[in-house]
């Protein structure tokens, strides 16, 4: 049987992380100093319970430090894909270097964020256009997968919402439906922001981890 997008994610994410396995993030992660990563992320941290908390797409989520395990605080309703391996790459990263600068409420494009011009083409394949044959046939499906993930519904498009990934960064999804003349389209944005949070290579993960995560809620 061949394997679904979200089940390859796995298989793409330890690809690109061929040179820096996840046991090197977990040996920098357990390095990480949870007060700075605190004063540099804007997470809550409890030291009680050795413990830091993140609210992604709606979600809440527990990272434990210093043995790094992501898990769902309402592990029934929540997606399964935001405690798969790829968001715990992309966590740790977060904890481990990233930072959480407010944003000015502009929004950029993948090519428009530093080395996005580089792996900018996979990101199109990979992740705009599959949004757009995902969701532009089924518009309501999205409208309601979107909102079960804590998304702003915007008026841009023929759908559109803001959804909130990790800390303050947003991604802002536009979805055209088909037409007579026009098969589906799609925008996929990052907040301004995103660049101090998130690499390029990460966020290529970010765009599949936020559409699988709305395939899940869609069900």
């Amino acid at each position: 049987m061949p394997q679904t997008r979200c089940a390859r994610l796995e298989i793409i994410v330890k690809n690109q992380q061929k040179n820096a396995p996840r046991e090197y993030y977990y040996a920098k992660y357990r390095e990480a100093d949870p007060l700075e990563a605190v004063l540099r992320t804007g997470l809550a941290f409890d030291p009680d319970r050795g413990c830091f908390t993140l609210n992604a797409l709606g979600n809440i989520l527990f990272a434990q430090w210093p043995e790094f395990r992501l898990t769902p605080a309402d592990e029934e309703n929540c997606p399964k894909i935001l405690c798969d391996f790829a968001m715990e790459i992309v966590t740790m990263r977060f904890i481990i270097e990233g930072a959480d600068i407010p944003a000015s409420g502009n929004f950029k494009a993948y090519r428009e964020l530093p080395w996005g011009g580089v792996y900018d083409t996979n990101f199109q394949g990979r992740c705009v256009k599959r949004l757009a044959s995902s969701f532009g046939p089924k518009l309501e499906e999205f409208e309601k997968a979107a909102n079960s993930l804590g998304g702003t519904k915007l008026r841009l498009g023929d759908a559109s919402f803001d959804l909130p990934f990790l800390g303050s960064v947003v991604c802002r999804l536009i979805i055209w439906g088909p037409d007579e003349e026009f098969p589906s389209s799609a925008q996929f944005l990052f907040s301004d922001n995103t660049a101090f949070a998130f690499n390029a290579e990460d966020l290529a993960a970010v765009g599949d981890i936020v559409i699988c995560a709305l395939k899940e809620a869609a069900l």
